[in-house]
């Protein structure tokens, strides 16, 4: 009854669980582009050693639809959800319930903090992409993640990977099944990380990534999402939306005494007179 007006999305034990799981995820991605070599193995599957190309670079699907035509049809979404939230922001909709409007934000955010928080970490990064390296053709030295660049290379600038967060974003629609059917929402955010995985994917068969770039963008998305989803507000508690509701009224009451008509002011100078002229009276009849 006092406590608050609407249920979280998540239950608190769900979302300390989804932490500890990103934070495992994070130790395995780092351990598999720091220890292993699973990066060039996958790279060197897709590499043309007798033509010193990786052959889908410049594939339709890959670099045609999938790096421009699907991502502006994914940035055109993102913008409508965006919008959305912003004119509902200046403007809220009376139909709207604060668990939509919650949902709605969660994804407009997503849609936007995703793609830019991977795009300036990218900035921040030394490592190449595949067909910028020695290895594969290019000029450049490969380096592990955190490792120094050597004096005579440059930053690559190519982690995490960029285009895939174009996709990523779509797994904070899961939000539009929370609370009521967490099954489903679990579904979708699986197919929504299967949609991106594969965009990245794409990506590394034209040799514009390795797979920890793709995997640390994933990482990225989810931690973002679930920052979200654990730190908007649902709901405000009742106990403040009375306090608000008292303020608000007694604004409103006070605005009204201001502007309601005030009375005439009363003549003091007759009242005086009178009063003179009764004081004048009384002493000339002492002088008398």
């Amino acid at each position: 009854m006092g406590g608050a007006t609407s249920t979280a999305l998540l239950p608190a034990r769900a979302i300390r669980r989804l932490a500890v799981a990103l934070a495992v995820a994070a130790l395995v991605i780092f351990w598999i582009g720091r220890c292993t070599d699973v990066d060039l193995a996958l790279a060197d599957a897709v590499f043309d050693a007798a033509g010193g190309v990786f052959p889908w670079r410049h594939a339709w699907l890959a670099e045609t639809f999938s790096h421009v035509i699907l991502k502006w049809l994914l940035m055109l979404l993102a913008l409508g959800f965006i919008g959305r939230a912003v004119a509902d922001l200046i403007s809220p909709r009376a139909g709207m319930g604060a668990l939509a409007r919650l949902r709605l934000r969660i994804v407009a955010l997503s849609a936007l903090l995703v793609p830019l928080t991977i795009s300036m970490l990218k900035r921040f990064s030394t490592s190449h992409c595949p067909w910028d390296l020695l290895r594969y053709g290019g000029d450049q030295p490969y380096v592990r993640l955190f490792e120094a660049l050597p004096a005579s290379a440059v930053a690559g600038q190519c982690l995490p990977a960029g285009h895939a967060s174009s996709a990523l974003w779509l797994l904070s629609l899961a939000v539009y099944w929370l609370p009521a059917r967490p099954r489903m929402a679990c579904a979708v955010t699986a197919l929504a990380l299967a949609f991106g995985a594969a965009v990245g994917y794409l990506q590394q068969q034209r040799g514009a990534h390795f797979m920890t770039h793709t995997l640390w963008s994933i990482w990225i998305a989810c931690a973002i999402v679930l920052f979200l989803v654990a730190a908007l507000p649902c709901a405000r508690p009742a106990a403040a939306v009375r306090l608000s509701r008292t303020v608000l009224l007694g604004l409103r009451n006070r605005r009204r005494r201001r502007l309601a008509p005030q009375p005439a002011p009363v003549a003091l100078e007759p009242v005086l007179q009178v009063v003179d002229v009764g004081v004048d009276g009384r002493h000339h009849e002492q002088a008398q």
